[in-house]
């Protein structure tokens, strides 16, 4: 996978790239600044771009500013945005553009090389990856406001949570310790108390899910 990276912290940004390489992606360009994260998008025609929120000159959001330029132009590349903080109108903005092929992660979940690395694949594969403290950000609201989520028992709750994610049937499984079969009937019963139309592809139902969570 052809990938550029946008950060503005020199070891951080030689760092993602060496476990990258590692990884056996092709890191073709790096930035320090926005402006420069789109120069190198738009010369290099990469698979995913990664990039921080906070960048100069401001340190505000001028990532995020490129991500969502990108995002928008350029369909075909898929964005992860790093983030030191949960920032949730950073990810909802992110998902207004256009739901798929985005992720929004904090960056201590670069620590787990493995699962990192899972999820920019998921990304570029069309899917949909939330960081967990976003997820349970927005799920807090929720429940504030909405009276079907006290319905959901703490299992399905659970199964919610990682749905929202982006997790598939099969990862839910085993984070769970539990049967597909078993993920398969608590999604049915969400789907119930929620009100959402049930769908087989784990990609529109995490989509469904989302859609729920931001309303």
């Amino acid at each position: 996978m052809r990938i550029v990276i946008g950060e503005d912290e020199a070891l951080l940004r030689r760092g993602l790239a060496h476990v990258l390489e590692h990884a056996g992606h092709d890191v073709v360009g790096t930035a320090a600044d926005g402006t420069e994260l789109l120069r190198h998008t738009e010369e290099r025609g990469p698979d995913l771009v990664i990039t921080d929120i906070r960048m100069p000159p401001t340190h505000t959001d001028e990532g995020l500013v490129a991500a969502l330029s990108i995002h928008r132009d350029h369909p075909e590349v898929a964005i992860v945005v790093l983030s030191q903080h949960v920032q949730r109108r950073a990810a909802v903005e992110l998902l207004d553009v256009r739901p798929t092929r985005i992720g929004y992660l904090l960056k201590q979940r670069i620590a787990d090389i493995e699962t990192f690395c899972d999820d920019l694949e998921r990304v570029r594969a069309g899917g949909t990856v939330l960081d967990p403290e976003i997820v349970e950000l927005m799920l807090n609201r929720a429940r504030r406001d909405d009276r079907a989520l006290g319905r959901l028992t703490a299992r399905q709750l659970e199964v919610l949570t990682l749905m929202a994610e982006g997790r598939t049937n099969a990862a839910i499984a085993r984070a769970l310790t539990i049967t597909e079969k078993a993920v398969v009937g608590h999604a049915s019963h969400i789907y119930d108390q929620l009100g959402l139309a049930p769908d087989g592809d784990d990609h529109r139902r995490v989509l469904a899910v989302l859609r729920y969570l931001r309303r």
